[in-house]
């Protein structure tokens, strides 16, 4: 049996780790535009802000995927043709055909560009893999401009934010999918570190080989480089190649045992669509424990066993220097949005005993008309534990009355005896 994935990345990896441990018999060949593997695109902003180096974004070197686990990789290889039963694959500047018995798509997804005057000048950059880290570190300049606000946008602003970094938005609060009150606090210590400029649209960049000014409809700043953080969308030129089934989404349509279409065709990773617990409707989420979980869930299944992926509720953290920023479910105006009577309350609380120092926390919890959490927005001091805990809880349906009674642990160093999550079940009541 010959086992392809196209894509190295978390979804492609992980898939043709399963298919070799239960299969050893089995060839499994991966086919990786890039040079590196497992490779964590998350990570690129730290690179950038020398925490750590771009080798490290690797989790396993390509020699541990081909001697300890005997997969058949190959690296710099562009898949360019893809049909039932074979692939045709550039590399080292030659085309070659590979066939097929089983196929596990995990292509990814790509930084979105948008359709702006200039933006093919040099120095403007993307976010996307472990080599977009070093083109930006060997950047040269003072002045940077940073278009977008979300998680990407704001990573890269604090990994820059020594130097003179404008950040663009143009909706009217960075942190786009979160709810305006809670992106609020972010925006006053965002402000302290660099220039936000919100309701803001870039019309053009300008300069003669490289980007030197950007232009938008309120201004101009001057730019040494420009970094587009606006989005990504999913890498589908294969599916369409093969005639797999995209999805409302836009991403390619699976089941839950990560089955296109095509029996023998699999999808998973940032490529492809899951359901969003929540609301029970297909739903899009690129995000890396998502990617990883269905590339599990995709190798079994490849092997004949029928496991299935529940779905995912879009559970994301970053920060923004001191600050702890995260989102699990939905925002009150997504919720709204979907169709939800819904009731919200937004505190603001200690992270720890009074005696334990400052610690300012403000948390927002969302929920339906029968009190089920539907989402928490939670941001400042050790927001991240609070987060995992209402993770589990929507992930699981649970009420404001599960949340006030559940058993949290308490010390003075980490939490005050009333919790952020109980006490905003408690004003919500049951």
């Amino acid at each position: 049996m010959n086992v392809a994935v196209v894509g190295g990345g978390a979804a492609g990896m992980t898939a043709a780790s399963r298919v070799r441990a239960l299969k050893p018999e089995w060839k499994v060949s991966v086919f990786e535009g890039s040079n590196f593997v497992s490779h964590a695109p998350c990570g690129i902003p730290h690179v950038v802000a020398g925490i750590t180096d771009v080798s490290s974004l690797m989790y396993y070197p390509p020699e541990f995927f081909i001697k300890k686990r005997g997969i058949d990789l190959h690296l710099n290889a562009r898949v360019v043709e893809a049909g039932y039963g074979y692939l045709v694959v550039e590399e080292n500047g030659r085309e070659r055909r590979y066939d097929w018995d089983r196929l596990v798509l995990a292509t990814g997804a790509s930084p979105l560009i948008p359709r702006i005057d200039g933006v093919g000048l040099e120095n403007i950059f993307t976010v996307d893999l472990p080599p977009d880290a070093e083109r930006i570190i060997k950047a040269k300049g003072e002045s940077i401009v940073i278009v977008g606000s979300g998680y990407v946008g704001l990573e890269m602003a604090e990994a820059l934010s020594s130097r003179k970094v404008t950040v663009i938005e143009m909706l009217s609060h960075p942190l786009p999918n979160f709810d305006a009150d809670v992106a609020d606090v972010v925006r006053k210590e965002v402000e302290k570190k660099v220039n936000l400029r919100l309701n803001e649209r870039v019309e053009a960049f300008e300069g003669e080989d490289r980007v030197e000014k950007v232009v938008t409809d309120k201004g101009e700043y001057e730019a040494d480089f420009v970094i587009l953080a606006v989005g990504v969308k999913p890498n589908i030129e294969l599916a369409k190649q093969l005639r797999v089934r995209l999805g409302e989404t836009g991403a390619i349509e699976v089941d839950k045992h990560m089955t296109t279409n095509i029996d023998e065709i699999f999808a998973a990773g940032d490529c492809a669509e899951t359901i969003n617990i929540v609301t029970g409707k297909k739903a899009w989420i690129p995000l890396a424990p998502v990617a990883n979980k269905m590339g599990y869930v995709a190798g079994v299944n490849v092997c004949g066993g029928r496991i299935e992926f529940p779905g995912a509720i879009g559970a994301q953290i970053t920060k923004f220097h001191d600050m702890e920023i995260g989102k699990v479910g939905l925002s009150e105006a997504e919720a709204r949005k979907e169709g939800f009577n819904v009731e919200s309350v937004m505190i603001k609380t200690r992270s720890r005993a009074h005696y334990y120092g400052e610690g300012e926390l403000w948390l927002k919890m969302v929920v339906d008309e029968n009190k089920r959490l539907l989402g928490v927005q939670a941001v400042g001091d050790a927001a991240f534990p609070r987060l995992y805990a209402a993770a589990i809880a929507i992930q699981h349906g649970l009420t404001t009355k599960d949340i006030f009674f559940s058993d949290l642990p308490y010390a003075p160093p980490f939490s005050p005896v009333w919790d952020a999550l109980v006490v905003a079940a408690r004003k919500l009541r049951f």
